[in-house]
């Protein structure tokens, strides 16, 4: 693929992504803050679309089209920490990489904050690396992948994964939808 054709599918990707984050409204920090007090299940509704829409997609290239998974390596102190210290990041924030250019776009000006601050903790992790490279990056069982462990073909598991996580998104919706997490005036039509 040629540098201009990924620059274009990463544009068009990009306005797809920002489309759907603006009519979700996962991007209002209210939502990402109402989402991590387990208030709010819209944001992982947006989500378990993405990553359904994800399975499906890798599955048929992979299975189907000779595309190569290439996984990183489970690192128990990386995972475990960062995964941590970034939600913790979100739900303080009420914003994170994903959404704060869209905060910005949509005029919230504590997001421009959010932006320097992940930019911050960026530089600051470079700069961290080497101290905490042999804490964060050992402890692990390399690339562990579920098709090798159970010696079940990728595009099966995707498939049945996929399967899965839609059961789970109906009976979300079904129990919490979307129109009373968004509230009344949802459609932007005063009534």
């Amino acid at each position: 693929m040629s540098v201009l054709n990924a620059i274009i599918i990463g544009l068009l990707m990009g306005i797809v992504f920002g489309f759907a984050l603006e009519k979700s409204r996962v991007f209002e920090p209210g939502m990402i803050v109402g989402q991590m007090q387990l208030r709010n299940f819209t944001m992982l509704k947006v989500f378990l679309t993405a990553v359904i829409t994800g399975l499906v997609v890798i599955g048929l290239m992979h299975g189907f089209f000779g595309g190569k998974l290439h996984p990183k390596a489970l690192l128990y102190g990386a995972n475990i920490f960062g995964g941590l210290m970034l939600g913790a990041g979100i739900t303080l924030a009420g914003g994170c990489p994903g959404t704060v250019l869209a905060q910005i776009g949509a005029g919230y000006k504590d997001s421009w904050l959010v932006l320097l601050g992940g930019l911050a903790g960026a530089l600051t992790f470079s700069y961290l690396e080497p101290t905490l490279k042999p804490i964060l990056l050992s402890g692990g069982p390399g690339k562990l992948t579920l098709d090798t462990v159970t010696d079940v073909p990728f595009w099966v598991l995707a498939f049945g994964f996929a399967i899965v996580l839609v059961i789970v998104l109906v009976a979300l919706e079904r129990w919490r939808p979307w129109q009373a997490d968004l509230g009344a005036n949802y459609d932007g039509m005063n009534e």
